[in-house]
Parts: structure tokens; sequence; C-alpha cells
């Protein structure tokens, strides 16, 4: 397949340039050359996505590795992703996959159509199709129309994303997704801005916008030694999740390990990932989960009500402990998610 596809969501320009209206970037590209993606190009006046239908990384991952902990929980999902970002977030742990385009780099993967992925999740056992490992806002095009797919099939659509969309891409997504992970890297505009390339307001807006559309939403926070991990600025992050989202969504603190532009920045302390646990619990937030770290009572899903573990986990296996049709066994508390496979 030709990964030269036609685009959507922009507009022409008056001089031959054309303005891209898929994320927060809102980039006008010259004749020739390329967003700040790297993965849209405008070819005399139109733009063209140079990724649908390439592949560049596909695995069949349990649902929990998203991180999903309260949709689905035990199933499969197959997830894929094309090369290119919308982001530079300097301690990208995919940065081999992302960031290649943004600087010219041939862009590389194997065909793929949107119906034969669709297809082969199905075949796999999969409950979902996840879209991730780069970030799905820049093969839009190619996401739509696999999720379109796997809706007739009877399957989930997953999003794991930055949430730099634009409010028409958010739009178009609206219906085809069912749940999402989304990254909130930090609560600081200096942050966005000269460690990722981005803003964060577009981010906080469109959670907000996600959470009204009905999708099920969780949030994850790699938590940096000296850039994100103060108590005021956890602190207002998760008062943001459970004043804005509202308290039952789940949140993922992640522990910081060296990576891309980052190699000499400390592993997050255990200590702060513990703080930080805290932190949240103590915004009101119900469900705070801690990750990249061994696995220990915080991964664990235990009742919001009466304390009853509910699901157990070791890795990314789980086990139903106390958790029936949505319900907890010990005192009948409906615990918010999608637990059932139907």
């Amino acid at each position: 397949m030709n990964a030269t596809h036609p685009a959507s969501l922009w507009k022409p320009m008056d001089d031959g340039r054309v303005h891209c209206n898929l994320c927060c970037h809102f980039c006008i590209i010259a004749p020739g050359e390329r967003g700040l993606c790297g993965v849209r190009t405008n070819k005399d006046g139109e733009l063209l996505t140079l990724v649908y239908g390439l592949v560049a990384a596909l695995n069949i991952d349990p649902v929990e590795k998203k991180p999903l902990y309260h949709f689905l929980p035990g199933t499969t999902t197959l997830s894929f992703g094309t090369p290119g970002c919308n982001l530079r977030c300097s301690f990208c742990q995919n940065h081999t996959l992302s960031q290649p385009p943004r600087h010219g780099s041939a862009i590389k993967g194997q065909p793929a159509e949107p119906m034969a992925l669709a297809e082969t999740a199905l075949d796999s056992g999969c409950k979902s199709v996840s879209y991730t490992y780069s970030e799905p806002t820049i093969f839009f095009e190619f996401a739509r129309d696999t999720a379109v797919e796997a809706k007739k099939l009877g399957l989930a659509n997953i999003l794991v994303s930055n949430g730099f969309m634009s409010p028409a891409c958010l739009d178009e997504l609206g219906p085809l997704v069912d749940a999402a992970n989304i990254d909130l890297k930090a609560f600081t505009p200096a942050f966005y801005d000269t460690v990722c390339g981005g803003k964060l307001e577009p981010v906080k807006k469109n959670l907000v916008r996600m959470r009204k559309l009905g999708w099920w939403l969780e949030v994850t926070t790699l938590i940096i030694p000296g850039l994100n991990d103060t108590p005021e600025e956890l602190g207002n992050l998760a008062r943001f999740i459970a004043e804005e989202l509202g308290p039952h969504t789940p949140w993922h603190i992640s522990r910081f390990h060296p990576d891309f532009m980052m190699p000499s920045t400390p592993p997050t302390p255990p200590s702060t990932m513990e703080n930080a646990w805290d932190v949240g619990r103590q915004a009101g937030l119900e469900y705070v989960y801690i990750g990249n770290m061994p696995a220990g009572s915080h991964n664990n899903t235990v009742c919001h009500s009466c304390g009853k573990t509910l699901l157990e986990r070791r890795g990314f296996s789980v086990a139903m402990v106390a958790l029936e049709n949505g319900r907890c066994n010990a005192c009948g508390a409906t615990v918010p998610g999608r637990f059932g496979l139907a």
C-alpha cells in the first residue's frame, strides 16, 4: 500500500500553503514542506499523510499495558502505531519510533489495511484495538478507518495519546473511541513548552471534552525528578482530575527511568512515588496506581467504599478477587469502569 494518502482536517490557503487542523499546533505548511509531526506534507497545495497504512509497531498486548485498569481487565488488545509524533518530549521512551520523521528521516513500516487489522484482532481473540506506541493523532486517518472496521466486528477502540489533538479531530474520533489513556505530563505551561514542545491548556480542555463524549478515561503522569515532582504541582494536577474528570478517574503515576535526551536524570526515588500516591488520594482520587516499579499493593484495584481488594495484579496478569458484574462482592458498591466482555 502506498503510504501517501490524502489527509483530512486541513484547509487550502491562497498562496499554495495549507493550514493543518489536526492537532493544536495548527501548522501552516508551505509547498514541499512537512508539519511539525514530520508525517504530513504539502504537495502542490494538497495536504497528504505519509503514514497511512504503514505500521511500524504491531503487538498483541494485555490491556493493562496501555495502561487501562478499569476497562476490560484481563483481555488482550491488538496494538499498533506508525512513525511520528506531534510532540518532542525529552524523556520519550519510544523516541526511535516517534522522533525520526520530525528530523526528516525516511518513514519506515510495513503495509497494512484497516480491515485486515480489525480482522487480525478478532481472529487473535482480542477484545479491542489500541492506537498507541507513537501518537495516534498523527496517523488519524489510518486510525479512524481502522476504528470503523473494528466497530463493525464488535471490537472496542482504545486511544493512548498525549491529548494534543484539535477539537475537530476530537469531534471525528468521538463516536469511534470507547476508552482512552491520556498522558497529562505535568501541570505547568513551562514544562509543556520547554520539555515537550506543546501546550498544557489544550490537553486539559480535551480531557474534559473526552469525559463528556462518554469515553472511559484513565490518566497517566510520568514523575520526573526535579521537573514535575513537587507536592504542590502534583496536588494541583490530581485535584484537576478529581474535580474536572471525576474522583473515580484512575490516575497512573509512573516512575521515570533515564532515556532519550535525559540520560543523566536519575530514576524517580520510590519515596517520591509513594508521596505522589498519597497526594492523589488526599486530592480525592479513588483509584491511584503506581507503574514502572516492582508489583505492590498500589497496583491492585481496591474498593473505594469498603477497601476490599477487588482485582489483584502481578505484572500484567490480573485476577478477579471480589468483583462481579462491576460490583464489590463485600459491600455491593459499583466500581466505575467496564468490566464485562459484552
